[in-house]
């Protein structure tokens, strides 16, 4: 055996590139839109630095060959005019690529700017060179807090680090603002022991000190389906998830994995977390949607608020008109709904004028206050949208008709808004009026959209009890209770045992639900839309239903594959005529 030889110290090269030695071609682009498919650069900037010197500076308007659209022209201030004499991007694409050849690219939301050079060396079937990527905007989240920034747009941390460059959306003014910034974020980063780029481009995967800290949260967490939910010292939940298999989600909250900004700030914030064991994914999901609504925790972003949806309302008066509202109550009106906002209710509602001329005003309309002559009147009367009953010249009789017909449309039978909708789009369309078509479009999607959500939550909720079963994957079954469109109760049953015993012991334990107005009469619409999905996945047998489950033959899922061919229709003929690539 030969003698092992004398010990070597190690290098410097073997703790990485030191960030002082790196040259970082820090670039910026302007360009006619946000597609690097469709859209093409209008201007390239590009500052070389290396340990905190300016090395030199790249920068030239870039002829597009394509119309720059008034908007960006308003946001960056380059013309048409500009960029008339400008060079084409097959003649600057070369020059760049020397300048910046053997550098680490850096750019403020990296993934745009390098999206379009690369799409560039695509066109003219050059190789892209892949060099090292440094992206500030990502880097930002990771070294700055909220309190400090309220968010990581350029111009945020150009105050924050009081750049000598102002960013004016002209490429080598942000790029020298660029600069600063990173030479900004390289002093954080130091703080934090990176010194080397190998250490940069890594630090983004790395855990914070919090999340190494607090991983032995994750060491009860069962190995099972549930809820976990993250708490602080007071015990108030900040985060609430679900999971197939708890353990390893929420270890994943304390690893490399979890680079959200947002979940690493709980992850320092929170001191436990508990769990809630669930029988099955669907019993896990649902629970996870009651606790958010019911808890609103800061960290989660979806789900808090389902209150805040509205429905379309045919009222109930002398002389109904379709009224917005946040409440279904138990009258005799008509609802239609849930919306998830009230410009979508809005826009269903107008859908739903076209086709019928209700009143479209808000004033209290009786017989009393007509013959009075204490309406106010209106110019819809005028126009032949509406029969003017504010001033007599329609009857109580007369209007029950329509209110009638906008029943029946609410209720099931979609034809007369579809038919109307579609009569003015294709009219439009023969016009050129592509913009009003989409218009008259959105109005009737939104009404669509909305009236296949009702009718199928309708028809679930009008169910007192549905028993269904799906195979687990250990041999069993997964077995669910609903009643009323709200999940009553969860359970499973042993692989080889007969599940009738397991289903009566269920039903026996089964929440208690009354039935109630509206289509989402005792859970929230999400919750039910989740026991739809369920429902509709592959293996479920029903088990027991008590109830008609159906939807309307003439109801709104008729005609859904037409309200999504109509979108890809619209927007071709209006890309055609412009001229122009759909954004």
């Amino acid at each position: 055996m030969a003698p092992e030889g004398p010990a070597v110290q190690g290098t410097l090269d073997d703790l990485g590139t030191p960030l002082i030695g790196v040259t970082f071609v820090v670039v910026d682009l302007e360009t006619t839109g946000g597609s690097a498919r469709d859209d093409a650069i209008t201007e390239i900037g590009a500052v070389k630095v290396r340990g905190g010197e300016v090395l030199g500076e790249f920068g030239t308007l870039v002829d597009p060959g394509m119309a720059i659209p008034p908007f960006i022209t308003v946001l960056t201030g380059i013309t048409q005019q500009m960029v008339v004499a400008a060079p084409r991007i097959e003649q600057v694409l070369p020059a760049f690529l020397e300048f910046a050849r053997g550098a680490v690219l850096v750019a403020h939301n990296a993934p745009f700017d390098i999206g379009f050079l690369k799409a560039a060396c695509a066109a003219q079937e050059r190789p892209w060179p892949a060099p090292a990527v440094v992206d500030t905007a990502d880097l930002a989240r990771r070294l700055l807090t909220r309190d400090e920034v309220p968010n990581c747009k350029l111009s945020t941390l150009a105050r924050f680090f009081r750049t000598a460059t102002e960013p004016c959306h002209r490429a080598l003014a942000d790029a020298k603002a660029t600069v600063d910034v990173l030479h900004g974020l390289f002093e954080r980063a130091g703080a934090f022991g990176v010194e080397s780029l190998e250490e940069l481009t890594s630090f983004s995967r790395a855990p914070t000190p919090e999340q190494r800290r607090k991983r032995h949260l994750a060491d009860a967490v069962p190995a099972a389906p549930g809820v976990y939910i993250f708490e602080d010292a007071r015990g108030e939940p900040l985060y609430v998830g679900k999971s197939g298999r708890l353990r390893t989600r929420v270890r994943s909250y304390f690893t490399a994995s979890e680079t959200r900004r947002g979940v690493r700030e709980m992850i320092g914030i929170a001191e436990r977390v508990r769990t809630i064991v669930c029988a099955s994914a669907l019993e896990a999901e649902v629970r996870e949607l009651r606790l958010i609504a019911a808890h609103k925790p800061r960290y989660n972003r979806r789900s808090r608020h389902p209150e805040r949806a509205v429905w379309l309302k045919l009222t109930s008066e002398a002389f109904p008109r379709l009224s917005i509202v946040r409440e279904v109550r138990d009258d005799e009106s008509v609802y239609l709904g849930p919306f998830g906002s009230t410009r979508l209710a809005e826009e269903a509602r107008a859908a739903v004028h076209d086709a019928v001329p209700l009143r479209q005003c808000t004033q209290r309309l009786t017989l009393r206050v007509i013959s009075e002559g204490r309406a106010a009147t209106c110019v819809l009367g005028e126009l032949g949208r509406c029969g003017a009953p504010c001033e007599g010249r329609q009857s109580p009789e007369e209007y029950a008709e329509h209110a009638a017909h906008a029943r029946t449309i609410l209720t099931g039978d979609v034809r007369p808004v579809v038919a109307a909708a579609r009569a003015r789009i294709d009219r439009l369309s023969e016009q050129l009026r592509y913009e009003e078509a989409a218009a008259h479009r959105d109005r009737l999607a939104a009404f669509v959209r909305g009236a296949a959500r009702c009718q199928r939550l309708s028809s679930l909720a009008g169910i007192a009890q549905l028993v269904a079963a799906r195979p687990a994957f250990d041999g069993g079954w997964e077995l669910h209770v609903v009643r009323h469109g709200r999940l009553a109760a969860a359970g499973t049953v042993p692989p080889h045992a007969h599940p009738m015993p397991y289903v009566d012991a269920l039903v026996a334990t089964a929440e208690t639900v009354r039935p109630g107005p509206g289509a989402a009469p005792r859970a929230s619409a999400e919750e039910m839309e989740c026991v739809l999905r369920w429902l509709d996945s592959p293996g479920v047998r029903l088990v027991e239903v008590d109830g008609t489950w159906s939807c309307p033959a003439h109801g709104a899922e008729s005609v859904r594959r037409w309200i999504d061919d109509a979108y890809r229709d619209t927007d071709s003929r209006m890309v055609e005529r412009a001229g122009r690539p759909m954004r």
